[in-house]
């Protein structure tokens, strides 16, 4: 069933009934529509749409943050049989520009955050895109955009005639661009049903559960969690902010269920409650059912002290990657507490190998690449042949991460590919040493990237945050690190922020182009 057509059964089933709640607490804020509502938005946009020329095939873009808007957009867009394009709002106006390019959009709908970025580039857009729709108050609104309020309300609530096929392209995803510049991947409407199931599957959504979504929509992430609850008709609340205090209070004032954090939100609602910052006994939370993470490793000790505050919870990790569909080709699984460290085993439909360069299998225990077959594997990346024939081999996506399994078949995710530092002919794994700093209580985040060194080639150096009114230094740290096998302590150590996107990845890039003219000669 196409998710559009899911749409349309929960709006027969579930009219009246909430489906999307937004929250804004910095503005103290709150919209909701029903799926009545959420249909005949979708319908407007799609004739819209299609009133000004987008067909079958066609590429619209969505640059837009997170809001109650843009999942009916999402949908309209769907609904045309062209391909939504959904972009990273913290692209700026060249990243922008390029990725237009590559898709070759038609429009663009964006919010007032992006009015700066677009007027930067308009020129280079006007040469495929021929309508902008502006999606914001109407006292900001560029001359050269259509007003979204306008546009939907002359538009018909009616679902456009368009035959589509499961099969058919739907949606264009740029990656995170964590080791490199993003690339386009290509999802076709199987896949975006297919992991409706998945995780609904793995996470055993019902129609009383309620989803709090706060990482990026643009991302496949958090639309495909959201995914488990749309398939049962269950409601969801859209939060915009990330402070500890108003994740806390929106769980409590709208009775949320099920919660999907990103590792520095965990950490920051963690250390308030440890600082006294929030009270527990402030909110009602006995509700709260079930907590999961993604999007990067999860350091153990995180979990250890999450389920110490909140012993009820049922926790589940989700490994996944945008030509993948999103989370679930590996997952936890909620009955497997015992496994945390682990991202788990094959998700629902889904098959996993490790595998050595030539692509055989490795033995347990071994480190090799990690490769995963199931209905949803992109169907390629876009105007790149080259990196698709790499990536896609017999049906088989090597994901570019290394990762071993244990003698119970449990995948361990050692790290990415690219990030792997090689000192003096050993190979380090820098997700083993952040886990291990992670442990300490003073530290409140850490990355770890290689520097260059004439000797060894690259050394382990060690960016640290920490806790604010911990004092560290940099001898604390070497202290601590004692505990560390001797090639794989950090050489050199850094205090400062620690950057990562919108998804909680780590931007080793970012790193690496700081610190590359740093090495340390010690012994």
């Amino acid at each position: 069933m196409l998710i559009t057509e899911i749409l349309s059964r929960n709006a027969r089933l579930y009219g009246p009934k909430t489906a999307l709640i937004e929250r804004e607490p910095a503005r103290n804020l709150r919209k909701e529509i029903t799926w009545d509502q959420f249909e005949r938005q979708a319908n407007g946009v799609a004739n819209a749409l299609i009133d000004r020329g987008i067909q079958k095939e066609d590429r619209v873009v969505q640059l837009m943050t997170n809001c109650i808007e843009f999942l009916p957009i999402y949908f309209g867009i769907l609904r045309t049989g062209a391909w939504a394009v959904p972009l990273n709002f913290r692209f700026l106006a060249p990243a922008i520009a390029r990725c237009t390019r590559i898709s070759e959009a038609k429009i663009i709908l964006f919010g007032e955050e992006f009015i700066d970025r677009i007027d930067e580039v308009k020129a280079e857009l006007d040469s495929t895109v021929h309508t902008y729709i502006f999606v914001g108050p109407e006292e900001k609104r560029p001359t050269y955009a259509e007003s979204y309020e306008a546009v939907l309300s002359r538009s018909a609530a009616e679902p456009p005639h368009v035959e589509i096929n499961l099969y058919d392209s739907a949606g264009l995803y740029f990656t995170s661009g964590t080791t490199g510049n993003p690339k386009a991947v290509l999802l076709t409407h199987r896949n975006l049903e297919f992991s409706c199931y998945v995780e609904n599957r793995h996470h055993n959504q019902t129609h009383q559960d309620i989803f709090l979504c706060i990482p990026p929509l643009y991302h496949a992430g958090a639309k495909m969690h959201w995914f488990g609850n749309f398939i049962v008709g269950a409601p969801a609340v859209i939060l915009k902010g990330v402070k500890p205090r108003w994740i806390l209070e929106v769980i409590s004032e709208e009775r949320i269920t099920l919660v999907w954090l990103l590792v520095p939100w965990a950490h920051d609602i963690l250390i308030a409650i440890e600082n006294g910052d929030l009270n527990l006994a402030d909110y009602h939370l006995d509700q709260w059912r079930f907590m999961h993470i993604g999007a990067q490793p999860v350091p153990p000790s995180l979990i250890r002290k999450w389920k110490s505050v909140f012993p009820h919870h049922e926790y589940d990790t989700n490994y996944g990657l945008t030509e993948a569909t999103g989370p679930g080709c590996v997952h936890l699984g909620i009955e497997n507490l015992h496994k945390v460290g682990a991202i788990g085993v094959p998700g629902f439909d889904w098959e996993c190998r490790i595998i050595d360069e030539n692509l055989n299998p490795v033995s347990q225990g071994q480190p090799g690449e990690l490769a995963v077959k199931g209905p949803g594997v992109m169907k390629e990346y876009f105007k790149n042949p080259e990196a698709t024939a790499k990536t896609l081999v017999d049906g088989w996506l090597l994901t570019g991460d290394i990762a071993k399994t244990d003698e119970e078949g449990f995948i361990w995710l050692v790290d990415r590919k690219k990030d792997v530092i090689i000192t003096g002919g050993e190979n380090i794994f820098p997700v083993e040493v952040e886990d291990f700093l992670m442990n300490h209580d003073d530290i409140h985040d850490a990355a770890v990237i290689g520097v260059p060194d004439e000797r060894l080639g690259e050394v382990v150096a060690a960016v640290i945050k920490p806790k604010s009114n911990r004092n560290l230094t940099e001898e604390d740290i070497k202290t601590y690190c004692q505990g560390l096998a001797r090639y794989k302590r950090p050489r050199r150590i850094f205090f400062d922020d620690v950057p990562r996107n919108p998804t909680g990845k780590i931007e080793k890039p970012k790193l690496r182009a700081k610190y590359k003219h740093y090495s340390n000669r010690e012994n």
